[in-house]
């Protein structure tokens, strides 16, 4: 990883690495892709009026990594991380623990006290949840069948 580039300012083309990031790694429906984009235009279009932040990992080429988070509104010191995701080739490298810790300093320099992040209890996502296990996340609530029926929300929470 001691070869990658790490910005926090989004350009036009990010759109297009962020959507395919999202696309490889299988997870996601089209319409969860679509708000990956979304909250990347809203971004680029707002600039610092938009409340979404982004950490972009990038190699020689290319976007291969990237987190979207953001202060929780109304909320005094709490985050969302909205979006990890790790261009699907490079996954198991060390990467995500990597980009992860990178947002976590950066949302501990902007004052965040708490990270809260969701996901989909479904089988697939097995690998994610101890991911952000291991990165140090505990289980706060699960809401049962949020999503569908037998598919329930996660929230993980990591105080910093």
């Amino acid at each position: 990883m001691n070869d990658l580039i790490y910005r926090q300012q989004i350009q036009h083309s990010d759109i297009g690495a962020i959507a395919g990031i999202v696309k490889s790694s299988g997870f996601f429906s089209g319409e969860e892709v679509e708000i990956a984009i979304e909250l990347a235009e809203e971004k680029l279009e707002r600039q610092e009026a938009s409340s979404y932040r982004f950490l972009f990992a990038e190699d020689e080429k290319r976007v291969v990594g990237y987190t979207c988070f953001g202060l929780i509104p109304a909320t005094s010191g709490s985050y969302d991380l909205y979006w990890i995701a790790i261009d699907e080739q490079l996954r198991g490298a060390g990467l995500g623990k990597d980009l992860i810790k990178r947002t976590e300093n950066i949302i501990y320099d902007l004052g965040g006290k708490r990270i809260y992040l969701e996901t989909s209890s479904r089988h697939q996502y097995q690998p994610t949840h101890g991911f952000y296990e291991s990165c140090g996340y505990r289980k706060e609530a699960i809401l049962k069948n949020f999503y569908h029926e037998g598919d329930s929300k996660i929230i993980y929470v990591k105080t910093l």
